[in-house]
């Protein structure tokens, strides 16, 4: 790319959609161009709030129109491989909401369409864009508590969500696991990789979604980690990281955090804290930026969130759905 502006196409009109659009709108080399939902009014509702020019009753409109460098798709995440498919097929390239797809299968596809199209794919795993978790992730890899040993995460919501919310229902891919269970799950692989083993066990609703799911995940090296999942309960959302010379504490919201403690062996504990200059502490923009920087750049993955971690992310969920004994209507694996 050689114009400093990065042109955005949103697909979907729904809480994430607004409030990615929101952060778009103060980033001064993005420009929202288009919007697109599966029927015109919404659409239309969209740009008015948010003055963008152009609006799609459909996704292939959004899909075709050139004038669109990256689409940010938004949809519920059971839609997240036709919506992102189209935009690749029709050269696009994408910024998917989390998580990436249904499972592993999809996803694959969907990487396997971006490499075979040169075309930029993402995740929108805001956690590992997140300057506070890239600082975290720095320490860690710099040795500062020697070999990490284990991790602890937990997600909960307290509810309670009624049958019909978009999370009780299985045709959304309903359930704590893909929509909570992802960040403590892809929190944990960035400092561990994917796992060797995995157990895991489940609270099951009459819809066949699960209400809560622990996992414990396990390292041919004895690391161990514990992740939590909840859609029953409102848990600590917090992580942390222990090692062979020390612990890092992260408090409520770990996935977005605005502090952390650094513990180290015979030292006084040290605490890191968010530079104000990176924004309101919900901020999805540094995402955005990262994408916009690799499109600029002329890459076609982020190093920050690669379609390889992705892809393992994906295999864990997979993994544990299958521990558990959840399957999504006509889902084909």
């Amino acid at each position: 790319m050689t114009r400093q502006n990065v042109r955005w196409g949103i697909l979907a009109t729904g809480g994430i959609a607004a409030t990615f659009t929101a952060d778009l709108v103060d980033l001064p080399d993005a420009e929202v161009v288009a919007v697109a939902s599966r029927s015109p009014e919404p659409a239309k509702a969209f740009a008015e709030r948010f003055g963008i020019p152009r609006a799609y009753g459909d996704w292939e409109s959004l899909a075709r129109d050139e004038e669109v460098d990256i689409v940010y798709v938004a949809t519920p995440h059971s839609a997240h491989r036709a919506a992102a498919g189209l935009c690749l097929e029709a050269g696009r390239n994408v910024l998917c909401e989390k998580p990436f797809t249904l499972n592993a299968r999809e996803a694959a596809e969907l990487v396997a369409l971006a490499r075979e199209n040169g075309r930029f794919l993402m995740e929108a795993m805001w956690m590992y864009c997140n300057p506070m978790v890239r600082r975290l992730k720095a320490l860690v890899d710099d040795g500062a508590i020697g070999e990490v040993r284990s991790v602890q995460a937990d997600f909960g919501l307290a509810g309670p969500f009624p049958a019909s919310h978009r999370l009780r229902d299985p045709a959304l891919g309903g359930g704590a696991l893909l929509d909570l269970g992802v960040y403590p799950v892809s929190f944990t692989q960035l400092l561990l990789g994917e796992p060797a083993d995995i157990v895991a066990r489940a609270t099951l609703s009459e819809e066949g979604v699960d209400l809560q799911t622990g996992a414990l995940l396990s390292w041919d090296d004895g690391a161990l980690a514990s992740v939590h999942c909840s859609i029953v309960g409102g848990t600590a959302t917090s992580a942390s990281v222990t090692g062979s010379k020390g612990r890092i504490d992260v408090p409520y919201g770990f996935f977005f955090p605005d502090r952390f403690v650094l513990h180290r062996d015979g030292r006084d504990p040290e605490e890191f804290t968010a530079d104000p200059a990176d924004g309101p502490r919900g901020s999805l923009r540094h995402e955005a930026a990262e994408a916009m920087r690799a499109l600029r750049a002329g890459e076609t993955e982020s190093p920050l969130v690669p379609l390889d971690g992705t892809l393992a992310v994906m295999r864990t969920l997979d993994a544990i759905r299958d521990r558990v004994g959840v399957r999504y209507p006509g889902e084909v694996r």
